[in-house]
């Protein structure tokens, strides 16, 4: 997530450059060809051009609006992940009782610190990268990494579970293909033994139960959007238009800028360059940006900032449990949040 107010020019330019030098190159030969081979038959109307340019500002609006739909349900959910674990903290503490003090807070720190594990394994098993995914693929997003670090590919999901595991549970989640549901059937089993030897009342026990049961719809809700791209169909189409257009931008330039020839001379039909390039570049530019907000756990700059809302939450969890020495809120770097 970029905090900051906008997009600096020295962010957004760089990363936008490829489409600038794709538009010079399809601007600049035709517009060479026209003015010194006097190929006069390259001058286009502009009415197809036009129909084409609405059809590909419609699609490119219907992609942006539903990628961003995308990406703004997944935050969605995670502040509903937020409010569950509270939730969850509160009801841990207060309905889990035991005479014995000492066993009661181990109980909590527990329990509690099984709900980091999850938390941990869900924002792992999000950062993973899937097939359709643009990250580790695309040349401007991998070179836009120099900014900011991905947590999840910078550590070992192992080596972040192991302060709030067992060994022996460690171990089982770790020969698990899905870790995050596999922590909540832990949870749930000890839940169902404190129920059974009378530390949690039967109803508290429905009641915590109940909040085991908001995490799995939340996660699934997240597993949904991770694991389900942007239809294919939508991306191809709207690929496909906007390049169509960009292709046919200069030829539409030279017909329009031919007509003035006689009136400002052959000099020009050079604007054919610069207003190409403009026109071409902010249809580019859509499809790129709506392309950046497809995949909203993917590890890109615009992502939810999962791995920060965690470490909230754990902040949080861990005020609930009386401790003092708590891990730091996580900054943005280079006004990016991960």
């Amino acid at each position: 997530m970029n905090t900051n107010s906008h997009y600096k020019l020295q962010h957004f330019i760089p990363w936008t450059r490829a489409k600038i030098y794709k538009m010079l190159v399809l601007s600049i030969i035709p517009t060479l060809l026209f003015y010194f081979l006097e190929l006069n038959w390259l001058a286009i109307p502009w009415v197809p051009i036009a129909l084409l340019g609405t059809a590909t500002a419609f699609i490119s609006g219907f992609k942006n609006t539903q990628t961003y739909n995308r990406t703004w349900e997944a935050r969605q959910i995670y502040g509903a992940i937020i409010n569950s674990s509270r939730a969850f903290g509160i009801m841990v503490k207060d309905f889990i009782r035991n005479n014995d003090k000492l066993k009661e807070s181990e109980l909590h720190t527990e329990i509690i610190y099984r709900h980091f594990a999850w938390l941990t394994a869900m924002r792992f098993q999000l950062r993973e990268t899937k097939s359709w995914e643009n990250v580790k693929v695309r040349s401007y997003y991998k070179e836009y990494l120099k900014y900011y670090k991905v947590p999840e590919w910078e550590s070992d999901l192992s080596e972040e579970l192991k302060p709030f595991l067992s060994e022996k549970e460690l171990s089982y989640i770790l020969s698990t293909k899905n870790r995050a549901t596999q922590i909540l059937a832990i949870q749930s089993e000890h839940l169902r033994k404190l129920n059974e030897e009378g530390v949690i009342a039967d109803y508290n026990y429905v009641a915590l139960e109940n909040q085991l049961k908001d995490l799995y719809d939340q996660q699934g809700k997240c597993e949904r959007i991770k694991n389900f791209p942007y239809p294919r169909q939508f991306t191809s189409i709207n690929l496909y238009f906007t390049n169509m257009l960009c292709f046919l931008l200069p030829f539409g330039f030279l017909g329009e800028f031919s007509k003035m020839i006689e009136k400002f001379g052959e000099h020009i039909i050079w604007l054919t360059i610069p207003f190409t390039v403009l026109v071409g570049w902010v249809f580019l530019v859509l499809e790129q940006i709506g392309e950046s907000t497809e995949n909203p756990f993917e590890g890109n700059p615009n992502d939810v900032p999962i791995t920060q809302i965690s470490r909230n939450i754990e902040i949080d969890l861990r005020e609930m449990l009386g401790e003092t020495d708590l891990p730091p809120a996580l900054q943005p770097v280079n006004n990016i949040l991960m």
